[in-house]
Parts: C-alpha cells; sequence; structure tokens
C-alpha cells in the first residue's frame, strides 16, 4: 500500500466524519436516525475501490470505537457500537468493500447507472443485511418491526446513491482517482 493509498483512506475517513456532523434526522419508531454517512460509505466504495473504500470505512469504524465523536449526533464509543444502531455502522467496512468490488467489475466506466446500481447493492443492502438483524437482536424488536421500520430509509438511501453515482462519475471522467491504482 502506497502513501497516497493511506492517505486517500484518511482523507475518506475523515469524509465519513465529516457527513457525521450533519444533524441526526430521528424517527420516533425506531432507535436509528436518518444521516448522511452512509453516503460516505457509498462515495469510498465507487470512487476508491474495494481494498482502499474498506480501509477508509475501517479506520473510521476504528476511530469511532476509540471513543471519537464521529457519528451523526456527535456520538462514538464502544457503547454506541453495541447499541441498536451498532450493526448498521459495523457494516460500514463490508459495505464499502462490496461497493468498490462491484464497482471493479461492473461499473469500470463513468457510467452513473452502474455507479447507481453498485451504490444500492453494496452500500444499501449491506448495510441493511447487517444493521436490521443487529436492530433486532439488540434493540429486541420483533424482526418484522426492524424490518419494516427500515424501510422509511430506502427513499433517502437512494437519493444518497444517487449522489455518489454522479459524484463517482465525475471522479472517473476527470481521471483524478483510477479505481484500480
Amino acid at each position: 500500500m502506497s502513501t497516497r493509498d493511506l492517505v486517500l483512506c484518511a482523507l475518506f475517513a475523515a469524509l465519513l466524519g465529516g457527513l457525521g456532523m450533519a444533524p441526526p434526522i430521528p424517527l420516533g419508531f425506531l432507535p436509528v436516525p436518518i444521516t448522511a454517512q452512509t453516503l460516505g460509505v457509498m462515495l469510498a466504495g465507487t470512487i476508491l475501490g474495494a481494498k482502499r473504500g474498506g480501509l477508509a470505512a475501517l479506520l473510521f469504524v476504528l476511530l469511532v470505537a476509540a471513543g471519537l465523536p464521529l457519528l451523526a449526533g456527535g456520538r462514538g464509543g464502544i457503547g454506541v457500537l453495541m447499541g441498536p444502531t451498532g450493526g448498521f455502522v459495523l457494516a460500514f467496512p463490508l459495505a464499502a468493500f462490496v461497493t468498490g468490488w462491484l464497482a471493479e467489475r461492473f461499473a469500470t466506466n463513468a457510467n452513473p447507472v452502474r455507479l447507481f446500481a453498485v451504490s444500492v447493492l453494496g452500500g444499501i443492502l449491506v448495510v441493511y443485511a447487517c444493521g436490521i438483524p443487529w436492530l433486532w437482536l439488540v434493540a429486541g424488536l420483533p424482526i418484522e418491526k426492524a424490518v419494516y421500520g427500515s424501510l422509511a430509509f430506502v427513499p433517502g438511501d437512494l437519493i444518497k446513491a444517487g449522489i455518489a453515482a454522479v459524484a463517482a462519475a465525475a471522479v472517473r471522467r476527470a481521471g483524478i482517482l483510477p479505481i484500480h491504482a
């Protein structure tokens, strides 16, 4: 891993932290707020690729675990990661990796439609696949309530996937960060 790769990982971990400064939007029926941080996960995967994107998200999660208040609402620490929302946050490295892996194989050009698809598959489905069972287990919610409650987040997450796709397509067209670097 080159110095450039390390800098890019740190930069995208900082981006994830910066997106946490946007105030969370709480939903009364679930202990999980709407945040902008999944946008950062999708951007890390689509722009940096699997390895660097996953490492950037892992660095972010490690900083949160160390107690830095980088999550939406200024939260951080092991207690937050072990709480009802922890599964969603702990899924960030895997989601960024999967998004990047898919982007490296199926969206190698600057096609925003393909980048949108890989953002949905990696950045939304992977996060939900890890977060919903965690929410069910930790919060003690019936699984149906955890699933149906999480559906309220889908429209916003689709908007974030669209933003990530357009941004990644622009970066790729500019040739700033080749995904296979």
